[in-house]
């Protein structure tokens, strides 16, 4: 079978110390957490041909950010890291990974990056089945006074993924980090009655996929680009929504 294949959602636990690979809501850093049942585990696997082979890149299923090596302190023969990046080149080596069987009979698999060689091994890779419909959006929670968070909202409605059009994008300031307040609040703007006549996506770059945005939006004031999908139309069918409850 395919490691990684187009379109899957994974899990990566170390066999080092029993964790998983983790997009912190900082949406900055990639940390280890125990926490399996959580988007922030979850990672769609996005597969590219580039000169030199086929790869493929990993985008977290909480907000579409894509796991990307760098250097500490920014010199390539320093100590490394790997983080959240947005996607907006096709040339960034750092975000383009291999895998391969670690040959020592356990069934892991070694990562090795295009730019920096072998850097992560010794991990399991648990498939993440899709769920056979979106989930429901979570409750609205009480918006503190005065606000956290006040943050820019970049947004396009597109009939299909293959029709973003980056001179098209409006503006919205919003308040607080509810889901569904966001797309009430989409809906309005659009001149939409019933907001769930709107599937809201996150793309994190002009090269990204998008990822359904199906959780409160992170615990910052970062701005954030939203493509609106009209639910049930092809475009919005294509989304596939990991089952994170599935062990």
């Amino acid at each position: 079978m395919e490691l990684f294949p187009d379109g899957a959602h994974v899990r990566l636990r170390s066999r080092v110390h029993g964790f998983y690979l983790y997009a912190e809501e900082d949406e900055v850093e990639a940390t280890w957490s125990p926490d399996w049942g959580s988007l922030n585990a979850a990672w769609a696997v996005h597969r590219v041909v580039r000169p030199g082979g086929t790869f493929f890149l990993l985008r977290s299923a909480a907000y579409g950010r894509y796991l990307r090596v760098t250097s500490r302190s920014g010199d390539p023969s320093d100590d490394f890291t790997v983080a959240q990046r947005s996607y907006t080149t096709l040339r960034k080596r750092g975000f383009m990974w291999e895998a391969s069987d670690s040959e020592d009979g356990t069934g892991d698999v070694v990562l090795r990056n295009r730019k920096y060689g072998q850097l992560m091994g010794s991990w399991v890779v648990e498939d993440i089945p899709p769920r056979e419909d979106p989930p429901e959006l979570p409750e609205v929670a009480p918006t503190p006074w005065p606000p956290v968070h006040l943050r820019r909202i970049w947004y396009m409605r597109a009939a299909d993924q293959a029709e973003l059009n980056a001179l098209v994008w409006s503006r919205l300031w919003f308040i607080g980090r509810s889901v569904s307040d966001l797309r009430d609040e989409l809906a309005a703007a659009l001149g939409e009655a019933d907001s769930q006549n709107i599937t809201l996506c996150v793309q994190a770059g002009y090269r990204a996929r998008l990822t359904p945005l199906v959780i409160d939006l992170p615990d910052n004031e970062r701005t954030m680009e939203i493509v609106v999908l009209t639910t049930g139309s092809e475009a919005a069918q294509a989304l596939v929504y990991p089952d994170v409850d599935a062990e």
